[in-house]
């Protein structure tokens, strides 16, 4: 099924610019900011895109900043109910939609 989502999101085009109102890069977020997972960037290598794929980060999940280590890489996600930890570098791949 992950497979049909990637191909999918290869054969219809670029993504939706994140600069629009209330879009925003994962990255972006501080903790206890949340976000509806939009769209992973083309720019992200197919196998790094399957594996977030594989870890939750699919369009329509919640996923919620908990906490930032010291020099702010790596930064705790909470997505369904499990934290995972990711690198600045995966996570401004991924377009989000803010959650007030």
């Amino acid at each position: 099924m992950v497979s049909l989502q990637l191909g999918a999101r290869l054969k219809s085009g670029p993504s939706a610019p994140a600069d629009s109102a209330g879009d925003a890069r994962l990255a972006d977020l501080r903790p206890g900011m949340s976000g509806q997972v939009i769209d992973i960037d083309e720019s992200v290598e197919p196998s790094t895109a399957r594996r977030l794929f594989d870890l939750g980060f699919a369009p329509g999940a919640e996923v919620t900043v908990l906490r930032k280590a010291p020099l702010g890489d790596p930064v705790v996600f909470q997505i369904a109910e499990y934290e995972v930890a990711l690198r600045k570098a995966q996570a401004v791949g991924i377009h989000v939609r803010r959650i007030a």
